[in-house]
Parts: structure tokens; C-alpha cells; sequence
């Protein structure tokens, strides 16, 4: 079900008979034909286990369950879009970060500790940003949101990237991250952003990078 940008903060699906698509609550701008939005209260495509994951994580956002026959515009709050098409790799964002996803995507909930060690646990208290995260998986589209626009990245074996924690917006394919001091612990102390951490990923795949700091 793809999404048609209709401009950097607006985008447009469609939504068919015997299709469905999840999206976050308050996010329907309008919509043509007959289409349905029910609160989803199992979380979304994951089901139970996906919501206790987002409620561990604090990242309850509810979800819509969009059903029907037409078109439906979406954005939220003046952030900017930006659509990002999955061809059976995973998808890894934080649950407010998204707008609408596809219901063909698996949907589950992974702790950052299992890809970033303890680092990645210390990610998550530094920035601010959860100890789990949402993933995605499959072939389908998902709209994410973010601060200033975005900026895609690819990363490329022996082409490791190191992004600011708080200007990372979501990343997919096959990706290990860990976060990394660019100063000493006595130097960091109340600090949080790049200037102190850098988030260092390998592997293949791309990084999303907002142009902001600003948290969702």
C-alpha cells in the first residue's frame, strides 16, 4: 500500500477491500470514500506481546486500525514525512516516530540492549529514547515522522557511520549499532548529545537522520 507525498508534511494512501493499514491515533487529516478507524487495541499487527513491549518501553502510542475503500491523507502535529519502502529487510523506530505503516508488515518490539550490548541500554537513558524499539518487517511501506526533515544515509561494509542519538530517526537492513563516548565519562556528565555519544552503525543497510535535535 504505497503512500503518494503530497508534500514534505502530508501523505496520501490508498486504502483497498481486504487491505489494512495501522496509524497513529490523530494522525487522519481527511479521506475520501468509505473508510473505517477503530482504536486497535492489541497494538497493532503484533498483537498483545507488541503492546507490552511499547508499554515497558513507555512508547504506548495507540494505534488506528484503517480499513475500507479510499484514500486517506495523513500527517501529525507539522512534522515532516518521510516514506520508506521495505523489501523484506527490518525496520527499526521508535514507536512515536510513526505515522502509518502497512498491516502486511510484522510488527514486533526489540530491547536495544540485544544489538547495542550495554551500551545500548546506556543510549537509551542518555537520550532520552526508549530501551525497546519497534520493528517492521516485510514488504510493504511505512510514513515516519521527525523534526526538520530527513536525511537518508546508506551504510556500506567498511563504511561504518556515526550519527548523533538524538537526531537518529530509524534505520533497516542488516545493521548492528552500538553507542560509543567521543569524550570522557567526567565530560559528559549532563550531556546527551553527539558531541558527548555518537551512535557508530555497520553493516549494510541506510540510517534516517533528522535535522533536528527536538524529541517527538
Amino acid at each position: 500500500m504505497p503512500f503518494r507525498e503530497i508534500n514534505a508534511k502530508v501523505v496520501e494512501a490508498t486504502v483497498a477491500p481486504g487491505r489494512t493499514m495501522y496509524s497513529q491515533r490523530g494522525a487522519m487529516l481527511a479521506y475520501r470514500g468509505e473508510v473505517s478507524f477503530t482504536p486497535n487495541i492489541q497494538g497493532g499487527q503484533g498483537g498483545l506481546m507488541s503492546m507490552i513491549g511499547r508499554r515497558v518501553a513507555n512508547e504506548a502510542t495507540p494505534l488506528m486500525t484503517v480499513e475500507g475503500n479510499g484514500t486517506v491523507m495523513f500527517g501529525h502535529g507539522g512534522h515532516h514525512i518521510q516514506v520508506i519502502n521495505l523489501a523484506g529487510d527490518t525496520l527499526y523506530v521508535e514507536a512515536d516516530r510513526l505515522l502509518a505503516f502497512d498491516g502486511t508488515l510484522q510488527q514486533g518490539t526489540m530491547f536495544m540492549g540485544s544489538q547495542g550490548g550495554v551500551m545500548g541500554m546506556v543510549r537509551g537513558q542518555v537520550t532520552g529514547q526508549g530501551l525497546f524499539t519497534t520493528t517492521l518487517k516485510g514488504h510493504g511501506a511505512v510514513a515516519v515522522m521527525a523534526h526538520g526533515g530527513v536525511i537518508e544515509l546508506p551504510i556500506t561494509p567498511g563504511a561504518d557511520i556515526r550519527v548523533d542519538p538524538q537526531a537518529y530517526v530509524a534505520h533497516h537492513g542488516d545493521v548492528r549499532n552500538k553507542l560509543s563516548a567521543a569524550v570522557g565519562w567526567r565530560e559528559m556528565v549532563g550531556r546527551g548529545s553527539g558531541e558527548a555519544f555518537q551512535l557508530e552503525l555497520s553493516g549494510t543497510g541506510a540510517v534516517y537522520v533528522q535535522a533536528s535535535e527536538d524529541k517527538l
